[in-house]
């Protein structure tokens, strides 16, 4: 287990800015299953929209990116570890289960905060999901910034 503190970004609907640290509102996630708590952010800006690009359509509501500070998190690191950056999703649609969720059992078991881990698409860049939501542990620090997603910019280019 390592221990994390620094800044960490989140891409919001701008509707959810009354509470910028609520976890995950979807009952199942990567790293989490019903019942359990889940936040998940980037290391980057750029990490947040790799991570949610799988997300977003065309008739989305307003978006925010929202940064936070995490201090003295207790992570187990999963980064680099292919297995824990897989499209989920499929395995979950077809088992009713997934894969990446021993990764956080283990986590939670062990104590840990949260995790970190690489993202699927882009491994240099990383990702962390944290269990524990405490105030002491994670806090906005920076204004809230509109967010416009890739596509939308090249659509206003052409």
């Amino acid at each position: 287990m390592l221990e994390f503190s620094g800044p960490v970004w989140r891409i919001l609907y701008l509707s959810q800015m009354n509470a910028p640290l609520a976890p995950a509102r979807a009952p199942e996630g990567r790293f989490h299953y019903s019942g359990q708590t889940a936040l998940y952010a980037s290391l980057s800006e750029e990490g947040a929209g790799v991570a949610i690009r799988r997300y977003v359509s065309a008739s989305d509501p307003p978006r925010v990116m929202q940064q936070a500070q995490i201090t003295g998190a207790k992570l187990f690191d999963v980064r680099g570890q292919s297995d824990a950056s897989i499209v989920w999703q499929d395995t979950h649609e077809r088992q009713g289960t997934s894969p990446t969720w021993q990764y956080s059992d283990r986590a939670r078991d062990a104590g840990a905060d949260g995790l970190l881990y690489s993202s699927r698409s882009r491994p240099e860049l990383s990702h962390i999901v944290l269990f524990n939501t405490s105030p002491a542990l994670i806090r906005i620090d920076a204004p809230a910034q509109a967010w416009t997603p890739p596509y939308s910019q090249r659509s206003l280019d052409r």
